[in-house]
């Protein structure tokens, strides 16, 4: 059953309500705190992958994922037409009383495809809510139905090649828990509460390409981050 325990330590973040950190631990992570209020971030705290995507930003935008709604608010204040989705209730909530003006609960596979869009944003690894390998054609379909002629899809993630042991030979051993090294099993607990365990892929850039080429989509690298993190746009 889904608790909605990030959005309720977001909701509860925006509403003083006594929020604690929250906690994250991966097929290949150990526990993890993370700062709510990271989610909270002005322009000028987000990574440099994040501000590219939002300065390339343009015309009429969907935020796939907005949580706290820190990128929507940001193209608002551009002027840019913004709707904003997430499938937390409460990440909805929260971006209500921040002042994000069209933010509806949904998912990405339930967006109406007679909408249109000039840009489609997947940012704090956007890659994530494809959820397995298997998914990602799934996905890429629904998002080129959605995108205007000469639109475009940004799109950051990480490779997490760099996570695993090199051997002697200069090899990489990688223990596998699905059918590709990036696909995780995440798991989140809020103030002593356990969400269930869901699925977030990471997915490397020649991947991404690949599944994009099959869908007759065009991808490219925009920028690389420090971490083997980086920001692809996608385009008909």
């Amino acid at each position: 059953m889904f608790k909605d325990l990030f959005g309720k330590a977001m909701l509860d973040y925006v509403q003083n309500n006594q929020p604690e950190n929250l906690i994250t631990e991966t097929t290949i992570s150990e526990a993890d705190e993370m700062d709510v209020s990271y989610l909270f971030r002005s322009f000028k705290e987000m990574p440099k992958l994040e501000q590219k995507a939002l300065k390339l930003a343009r015309g009429k935008v969907l935020d796939v994922g907005c949580g706290a709604g820190s990128h929507s608010l940001y193209l608002q204040e551009q002027g840019l037409n913004v709707l904003a989705i997430d499938i937390s209730p409460n990440a909805v909530e929260t971006c209500k009383i921040r002042g994000v003006e069209n933010v509806v609960q949904m998912d990405i596979l339930q967006v109406d495809d007679l909408e249109k869009f000039d840009t489609i944003l997947l940012l704090m690894n956007g890659t994530g809510i494809f959820g397995k390998l298997k998914n990602i054609d799934l996905y890429l379909s629904k998002l080129k139905c959605l995108l205007n002629a000469n639109g475009q899809i940004l799109i950051d993630s990480s490779d997490l090649i760099y996570m695993f042991d090199e051997d002697e030979d200069g090899g990489k051993w990688i223990p596998m828990y699905g059918d590709y090294y990036g696909e995780l099993v995440f798991n989140l607990t809020y103030k002593g509460e356990k969400e269930e365990p869901f699925n977030w892929l990471y997915l490397d850039f020649n991947t991404l390409q690949n599944a994009c080429l099959a869908q007759n989509l065009h991808c490219e690298l925009i920028n690389e981050g420090k971490n083997f993190d980086y920001l692809a746009r996608i385009t008909k």
